[in-house]
């Protein structure tokens, strides 16, 4: 099994105990849920950056698997239509949190690119799940404060002054979720010997 498929494999198991966990975690008070030592925290954003990917390439997924997936999101997006007013203040809430981690990581990579280069496909992490809530927080009933957008733009617009397009920064079969026009920090690397 190539990598893809393994790291797909493995976001399905997160995305199905996110949605099992998620009506508890919109009522608790902590943004970012624990749901045990081998899994990520369990936030919005995180469910929503899965989300995106597995059913941009859940053609690579068996039948069985497939139904997994459709389950899972329709849990999800049940409890979601019956949470409005919690989900999007949650989801605001990680946006500005996420916001300020991508603000520092893109911070240490101008002070230093070399040294920060290696934690780029880790730290880029953050700036996929920004999208994933902008995307939700996009969509009716949501409402989405577009000061939040501008200044992701003008962090962006840095970032892209700093950075050499090139070969995709995750998984070799992931480019499908994430076409290049749209997540163009995906693709490339950061200048060197540049501040």
């Amino acid at each position: 099994m190539i990598e893809a498929e393994k790291k797909l494999l493995r976001d399905l198991v997160i995305l199905e105990k996110m949605s099992e966990a998620m009506g508890g975690y919109l009522r608790a008070s902590a943004l970012f849920g624990r749901m045990g030592p081998s899994f990520p925290a369990l936030t919005l954003g995180g469910y929503l950056m899965r989300q995106h990917r597995l059913l941009a390439l859940q053609e690579v997924l068996n039948e069985s698997n497939q139904a997994r997936l459709k389950s899972a999101v329709y849990q999800f997006n049940t409890l979601i239509s019956n949470e409005i007013v919690r989900s999007e203040k949650r989801a605001t809430e990680e946006y500005g949190a996420r916001m300020r981690q991508w603000e520092a990581f893109v911070r240490d990579l101008r002070s230093n690119p070399q040294a920060h280069q290696s934690g780029y496909k880790t730290g880029v992490e953050s700036r996929a799940m920004l999208e994933a809530l902008f995307q939700f927080l996009s969509t009716p009933p949501y409402r989405f404060n577009m000061e939040l957008r501008e200044r992701l733009d003008l962090l962006d617009g840095g970032l892209k002054g700093m950075w050499d397009m090139g070969d995709f920064v995750w998984e070799e079969g992931f480019e499908l979720a994430y076409p290049i026009k749209m997540y163009w920090w995906l693709y490339g690397t950061l200048k060197t010997g540049e501040r």
